[in-house]
């Protein structure tokens, strides 16, 4: 079996939220990553990850196939973890989430080399969102193209560069009251980005189960009152929160999709609310989770502090209750 420092992994969605922390675990572990990014230098953050010559960015687009192709070149592992929150021009779910995964999964069928595809909970062919869909025929591509992929479906990710915990965190500080949409009664299992980049970086080295699906979700299962509750004591705001009934939050939607930064919401997104988002009971009894790997989760209220602070009115010089 070749050394570390002999195989190359291609990882496309490297310089993403994700992406430097898998990047870091796998520099960490010694590997030749080629990251595959839409823009190379906008990529420069990643090579401070890995020692000199380690990590090298090539431009690779979804949905070009030939730019795929040249990307994987020469990889014994491909690694996808290129994913999008909501669609703007070109870059729709399909074309990302579907047909993208369809094209690096060829991409790595055609040189024989291993799949890590990150999917994830709530990927549905059925549902009535957009994105799940997508996600659900991400996934049905990979496997058909490479039996043996590995995919993983995480629950939300939080860590200190998301999209979810500094949203909530940014829109308390500019507002009196934060909505709860559908009441807040979501049911979500927030996972830690380290711990799922752990969890890549494993299925790289081959300690997860070919053409198996893991579900990785943290140590608690909350409700969204709960997560945005927690996020504002750790904030240290006064933010009021208000009940948004699912009808009223999808009208909102349509006017708020074109919203900047953090006040934006999609429709799809409200969609998406409907559901729980928690690891099943299956994947449970067949140690398809974190666990099964042998990772002990972090939880969100272990480690959103080290971040969140930044959100607090005098930062990390706040006062804090005894």
């Amino acid at each position: 079996m070749s050394a570390p420092i002999d195989t190359l992994v291609t990882v496309f969605g490297g310089s993403g939220f994700l992406g430097r922390h898998v990047i870091r675990e796998l520099a960490k572990r010694e590997y030749r990553i080629r990251v595959g990014v839409r823009r190379p230098e906008l990529a420069g953050h990643l090579q401070p990850l890995g020692r000199v010559g380690q990590i090298h960015a090539v431009q690779a687009n979804l949905r070009y196939p030939a730019s795929v192709q040249a990307a994987a070149r020469g990889a014994s592992i491909i690694v996808n973890l290129v994913g999008i929150l909501a669609e703007g021009g070109a870059q729709t779910f399909d074309a990302v989430q579907a047909k993208g995964a369809d094209t690096v999964a060829r991409a790595a069928a055609e040189i024989g080399a291993r799949v890590v595809h990150v999917s994830a909970i709530g990927a549905d062919a059925n549902s009535a969102s957009g994105y799940a869909r997508a996600k659900a025929a991400g996934e049905a591509a990979v496997l058909a193209a490479s039996p043996s992929a590995t995919i993983f479906r995480p629950s939300v990710v939080f860590g200190p560069e998301d999209q979810f915990t500094n949203r909530f965190a940014g829109l308390a500080r500019i507002s009196p009251m934060l909505p709860l949409i559908g009441g807040g009664l979501t049911r979500m299992q927030p996972v830690y980005v380290g711990d799922v980049a752990t969890a890549v970086a494993n299925a790289v080295v081959g300690k997860t189960r070919p053409g198996a699906t893991y579900e990785l979700g943290g140590p608690e299962v909350m409700t969204m009152r709960e997560i945005i509750e927690l996020i504002v004591k750790i904030t240290q705001r006064n933010s009021m929160l208000m009940s948004l009934p699912f009808p009223l939050a999808k009208i909102q939607s349509y006017f708020l999709q074109f919203a900047p930064g953090d006040l934006k919401l999609t429709p799809d997104q409200v969609e998406l609310l409907r559901s729980d988002n928690v690891v099943s009971d299956a994947a449970k009894s067949a140690g398809l989770t974190l666990e099964g790997l042998g990772i002990t989760p972090d939880s969100l209220a272990a480690v959103a502090p080290s971040y969140l602070w930044r959100y607090r009115k005098t930062g990390q010089f706040a006062h804090k209750d005894t």
